[in-house]
């Protein structure tokens, strides 16, 4: 009986970690496609925010690109803890990136009143990510929370602050193309920073949500 139990649990969990190799290849092209498009889009109208938004999506790739490499680790138990620690680590590095990425192009652009021009790409690939992103965050949650993943965790949380700054974006570029406020664009992506910047260094000392019990889908 206690050999079946283990069993189904053994099968479970493998099926778990399926599910989230399929959400972290699904990030990845995403987020490419989404980089690709915010960047390009971003240089054209002179958008700090765009561009910032496009660098986040290139963080998701590489985060769920060390996602995967965890996740093809999870069947060594003793390979798992070690790759778990560094992935963590990969994802806090990550989010330390972005939030100095973000205050320095936000602060510049403030400095020399550098005004974006409208944007209605930018605009759009919001509003998309907008609704793709926090179905994805969840979907990852629940996967950290089978498996009791700290980096799965880390990295549904990464995905939160894409729905955030897709939310803080779209109201950036819609304020400076209705009503001409420039700032908005650098001020927006601004506000995220400090944010960002602490959950990066909880995950490089190595805390999540999971630890605190919090990896619910």
């Amino acid at each position: 009986m206690q050999a079946n139990l283990t069993q189904l649990n053994t099968l479970s969990r493998a099926t778990l970690v399926k599910q989230g190799r399929r959400l972290e290849y699904f990030t990845i092209l995403y987020n490419s496609l989404e980089g690709l498009i915010a960047i390009a889009a971003g240089l054209l109208a002179g958008s700090i925010a765009l561009v910032g938004f496009g660098f986040d999506s290139v963080i998701e790739v590489t985060s769920g690109t060390a996602l995967l490499w965890r996740l093809r680790s999870d069947v060594d138990e003793e390979r798992r803890e070690r790759v778990e620690k560094v992935t963590l680590k990969i994802v806090g590095a990550c989010f330390i990136a972005l939030a100095v990425y973000v205050t320095y192009d936000s602060v510049k652009s403030l400095f020399y009143l550098e005004a974006p021009d409208e944007s209605i790409t930018g605009i759009i690939l919001a509003a998309v990510s907008l609704v793709v992103m926090p179905l994805l965050a969840r979907a990852k949650r629940r996967v950290a929370a089978g498996i009791r993943s700290g980096a799965m965790a880390a990295d549904a949380r990464q995905t939160d602050f894409c729905t955030y700054l897709s939310a803080i974006l779209l109201g950036g570029l819609l304020l400076n193309a209705l009503l001409g406020w420039w700032w908005a664009d650098p001020l927006a992506a601004l506000v995220m920073a400090p944010i960002i910047f602490k959950e990066g260094v909880e995950a490089l000392r190595g805390k999540t949500c999971c630890d605190e019990g919090g990896c619910h889908g």
